[in-house]
């Protein structure tokens, strides 16, 4: 295929009128899709229909311990789910805090407690002149939406296929105490799928802050997320690596069920040093008398161990591995060689990351839009919703079903085409 850039402006002309009449045709078909959240499809929230059933009106609820999962109590959540999300998350159950569904609310707590009541003894957030976050980009858009309201400065740091770039990173953070914390999505990042390699975890581990109060948020998302038995991707965890580089206090890990079983019924998790899980203790006891046990001993008893749950996962990964394999293929069918976009190719998570031509990420989205499949806003992987480049698209192929996913595939390969094509004829012409 000729490369639009290799093009004359008459070819580039033709081509675009043919591509604007497959677009027409595209628009008659009556699409009505929406690719713009990383949501699991139906077959993938029915294998966890069985949990449902594990319990009964006439079940035993008593844990191991004896406690009562009915009554109140429990701060930190029942034994067996710190050990099951112990395993899950590769960290000691001691460490660990059991939350409610989500991790995204695990997140927020944790940057409005520090807000309001500031870190360890440090001096609450909302009483410092300046408190600013590291993002690396494209990035997780509702990371950002949490330090964006509670009025926190946000800093690009750019990504790469093997973490953000840590030369800016150890920089920053020695240099600059207002900076007190960065937003990581450290296994198939959202939205491109990267891992952070050993090297990154372990400069990580081994920053120097200039601010007492530095945290990294380490959203380990898809800790468990594989497409493929034999290709996977490997993380060193971090907060084993931080006691060795002693920084033990340095880090906040999330993790939860949400992708795992039901989004809106999992159970949520945090890991942190024994220091920091003493200071959240303190703050949590104000909160909540304890979380939903019932939930927590039903997620146990349905996988029983993490055994359980890795092929549990491989059943998730047998749906979504054929997803994700269409789309790549339609994108290299429909653009490769013509050097008009670039996509990751990733081993798990839950998303495909699209770097358009400059200029040119917003005018796709609106395109696919008005033609019937909805997808995330251009933007949203940048701080408050401005990529400068205009480049930043994420794929979510996760929730329509195979023939609605190749339709809206195609599609958004020929709004890509076309935009592009519009942009090169344009600059030809002014040139």
């Amino acid at each position: 295929m000729k490369r639009y850039s290799d093009m004359t402006a008459e070819e580039l002309a033709e081509e675009i009128a043919e591509l604007k009449k497959q677009y027409n045709r595209a628009q008659d078909l009556g699409l009505h899709l929406d690719m713009s959240r990383g949501k699991p499809c139906k077959e993938q929230l029915d294998l966890s229909m069985g949990m449902m059933d594990v319990l009964d009106s006439s079940s035993d609820l008593t844990c191991e311990d004896g406690t009562d999962c009915r009554n109140y109590g429990q701060l930190t959540g029942i034994d067996e789910a710190r050990v099951l999300l112990g395993d899950m998350m590769e960290n000691n159950p001691n460490d660990i805090i059991i939350y409610g569904n989500s991790s995204l609310n695990v997140m927020y707590d944790t940057v409005s407690r520090a807000y309001t009541h500031g870190i360890m003894g440090n001096t609450p957030w909302c009483r410092q002149e300046l408190v600013q976050f590291l993002c690396p980009v494209p990035g997780y858009d509702r990371h950002f939406a949490i330090t964006e309201y509670f009025g926190i400065g946000m800093i690009p740091v750019p990504m790469s296929p093997t973490g953000p770039d840590m030369n800016l990173v150890e920089k920053l953070v020695a240099e600059n105490a207002s900076i007190k914390g960065i937003w990581c999505v450290p296994k198939y990042s959202n939205p491109q799928g990267y891992s952070y390699n050993d090297e990154t975890v372990r400069r990580f581990a081994r920053l120097k802050p200039a601010a007492p109060d530095f945290r990294i948020f380490w959203d380990n998302a898809y800790g468990m997320h594989h497409l493929y038995d034999d290709k996977q991707d490997y993380l060193i965890e971090i907060l084993a690596e931080c006691k060795r580089a002693g920084n033990p206090d340095m880090v906040y890990k999330f993790a939860s069920t949400s992708k795992i079983t039901f989004p809106g019924s999992g159970i949520a998790a945090l890991a942190t040093s024994p220091n920091n899980m003493e200071d959240i203790r303190r703050q949590l006891q104000h909160q909540t008398i304890g979380h939903d046990k019932v939930n927590q001993l039903r997620h146990v008893r349905f996988f029983n161990n993490i055994h359980g749950m890795v092929e549990h996962m491989r059943k998730h990964a047998d749906i979504l591995r054929p997803k994700f394999e269409m789309v790549e293929n339609v994108l290299e069918e429909q653009l490769g060689g013509l050097e008009i976009g670039t996509w990751t190719k990733p081993l798990g998570g839950y998303f495909i990351g699209f770097e358009s031509l400059p200029g040119c990420a917003k005018a796709i989205v609106a395109r696919c839009k008005k033609a019937g499949v909805q997808m995330t806003p251009a933007g949203a992987t940048w701080p408050y919703g401005r990529d400068p480049q205009d480049t930043s698209i994420r794929i979510a192929p996760t929730f329509p079903n195979l023939q609605d996913l190749e339709d809206a595939a195609k599609l958004f390969a020929l709004c890509v085409r076309l935009v592009s094509a519009e942009k090169i004829l344009k600059e030809k012409q002014a040139g």
